[in-house]
């Protein structure tokens, strides 16, 4: 297992995959390009999203403290030099409920795996629990998966690490160990360093600055559902989403509408909040944020409504954009 220099994590010898090093050349065309799909996964809160985030340099997958935020397979881009990284974010796996969104949502993790040459293993350093292995009991044993210690800057004792980590090596022949913080920049970009070898010697799937895959119009939806979720906390349950009604642009204006939908009348009222300040807020920060992303004037309008059981609905997950 070949290690970052991290000076506070001792070195530990282990068998890894031992990739070619790169002979680049330069733009997307020649055959010394690298480009490969790296899937990040994990259980639900563990930090997949904001890695993403970190490894694009710009937001393209939500984030809040409510499990199952992401619900759709994120695409993600990142061209260094020779190399372009094409990420992708998943839902956390659902272990605990049956119902028919959170098997839409583990189909979501179980097909990126069969797609991607390298796996993001991600858990929160010195933590590994039942949802964590359970997580790991997906990984494909013909890929190489990288054990992403996140959250290192929670660690008080780095040298607790180490039986940890032997604990770990002994769950799975990981390729790499990467602690980690991924809100730090310097170790982000230590695992694009750490990542980069083990991709395909291709041509690039995208444009050197495209950074998603991913519509203005669903970007849209998933900001909108960023801010229910960090604004109404734990009262509202995850089973709420976003539908675009409309996207219109007319040079440099974004015309949104959408409806946000919940499962019953309290759901709504907690939403729209007193004289509708909530539903107010929702609106204008996401706006903000659109018009950061889109660097454009959006004007936004907002609905709720209620629709009873969507969420158990197969009919229902598909019109919502769930497949």
């Amino acid at each position: 297992m070949n290690h970052p220099q991290d000076p506070d994590v001792p070195e530990q010898n282990a068998e890894a995959h031992d990739p070619e090093s790169p002979s680049a050349e330069d733009g997307g065309e020649g055959h010394d390009t690298r480009c490969g799909l790296v899937a990040i996964v994990g259980r639900p809160n563990v930090g997949k999203s904001t890695l993403l985030n970190a490894l694009v340099g710009q937001k393209v997958s939500i984030t809040s403290a409510k499990a199952q935020t992401t619900r759709h397979r994120i695409t993600g881009i990142r061209t260094v030099d020779d190399t372009q990284f094409v990420f992708v974010d998943t839902p956390g796996f659902q272990t605990k409920h049956t119902a028919p969104l959170n098997r839409n949502l583990n189909r979501t993790v179980q097909g990126v795996l069969n797609d991607v040459d390298v796996v993001l293993f991600l858990v929160e350093a010195g933590r590994f629990g039942l949802d964590d292995a359970k997580v790991l009991a997906l990984m494909p044993k013909d890929k190489p998966v990288m054990l992403i210690a996140n959250k290192l800057d929670t660690v008080q004792r780095r040298a607790d690490l180490m039986p940890w980590l032997k604990g770990m090596q002994d769950r799975h022949a990981f390729a790499e160990f990467v602690p980690l913080s991924a809100k730090k920049a310097a170790d982000v970009e230590r695992l694009l360093g750490i990542v980069k070898p083990y991709l395909p010697e291709q041509p690039w799937f995208y444009e050197e600055d495209a950074l998603t895959d991913r519509s203005d119009r669903f970007l849209a939806s998933e900001l909108i559902r960023e801010k229910l979720f960090r604004l109404t906390g734990d009262e509202l349950p995850y089973t709420s989403t976003v539908v675009i009604d409309k996207f219109e642009e007319e040079g440099n204006l974004r015309r949104i509408a959408a409806t946000i939908i919940v499962e019953r009348d309290a759901h709504k009222g907690m939403v729209i909040g007193n004289d509708g300040e909530r539903l107010k807020r929702i609106g204008s920060e996401t706006r903000q944020d659109l018009e950061r992303l889109m660097d454009c004037k959006v004007f936004l309008e907002l609905w709720v409504k209620v629709r009873s059981g969507w969420a158990d609905n197969e009919e229902h997950l598909r019109s919502y954009g769930y497949e």
